[in-house]
């Protein structure tokens, strides 16, 4: 059984990642509100009735924007660690808060996911793995260095999300005060594209076949820099944008090591998928 995924948006306005299989599917943060969630994920062919947990990764703004509203509305539980919890103003029902822990694997149907540390500039910050049926993806983002959490996840892949957050020359030359550079730039800010490609290039497994480069800045990154970038040292693997504006395609992941032929890999809605079914 393959997983699908799709980010519905990703950058400083709000960060939303959809992943799940024929039955189960999970958000990984929430950050935009619960309505857009909702258009974005009815374009995309996609269920909301089908999320059954929704995993935060941090307690800025633009991750949890619309997990209270979309817990309540479709009774699905929030993931959170007791540190993040800590700092957010959450009126979530009782019965519906659930917290983690570090490599705690939490089993969603046949998803298992699992939440690691990384540095970021939050109280208690991690990404995830999403693992089913031997099939790995990974939500990589708000990293402020390629720590060996990071790089040992990383590693085991077959898809990822990884920040791709600001070009340097974009960056030391754009508009924002020198505090804001060096937060930025610092151990516990954001990857910079070549930070992002450093990681790729050394680290990625020979069964990776989709790389989806996230939380762009608006103002120090250019998409096609980037993409055209990291699409130089790809190979087999297919690299795309997940949008500050749109949702992206849903992406079906079969973890073929073939690489993304047509006829292996494809892009997909499950409106699609479920043709096929029935």
């Amino acid at each position: 059984m393959p997983l699908y995924i799709s980010s519905l948006n990703s950058g400083s306005n709000g960060n939303c990642y959809y992943i799940g299989n024929h039955d189960d599917a999970v958000f990984i943060d929430a950050g935009i509100s619960c309505r857009e969630t909702e258009r974005r994920m009815a374009r995309s062919g996609l269920d909301m009735n089908k999320i059954r947990a929704v995993f935060i990764s941090h307690e800025h703004s633009d991750h949890i924007r619309g997990a209270e509203f979309i817990s309540r509305k479709f009774k699905v539980p929030i993931y959170i660690s007791q540190g993040t919890y800590a700092r957010c103003r959450f009126n979530i029902d009782p019965k519906l808060l659930r917290h983690f822990d570090p490599y705690q694997v939490v089993s969603i149907g046949d998803l298992n996911i699992t939440a690691f540390p990384k540095q970021h500039d939050a109280s208690d910050p991690h990404s995830f793995i999403i693992t089913g049926n031997g099939i790995t993806v990974g939500v990589l983002t708000d990293i402020g260095a390629p720590c060996e959490n990071v790089v040992t996840n990383f590693r085991l892949c077959h898809a990822a999300f990884l920040e791709a957050n600001y070009d340097d020359e974009m960056l030391e030359n754009g508009r924002y005060p020198v505090y804001l550079k060096k937060r930025i730039r610092g151990d516990h800010g954001h990857l910079s594209n070549h930070q992002s490609l450093s990681l790729f290039t050394e680290h990625r497994p020979g069964f990776m076949s989709h790389l989806l480069l996230s939380h762009l800045s608006q103002d120090n990154n250019n998409p096609n820099l980037v993409e055209n970038l990291f699409r130089r040292h790809a190979g087999n693997v297919h690299v795309s944008i997940a949008s500050r504006h749109y949702e992206s395609k849903v992406y079906c992941i079969t973890g073929d090591t073939a690489g993304i032929q047509e006829n292996k890999i494809e892009e997909i809605s499950l409106k699609q998928v479920q043709l096929r079914l029935f």
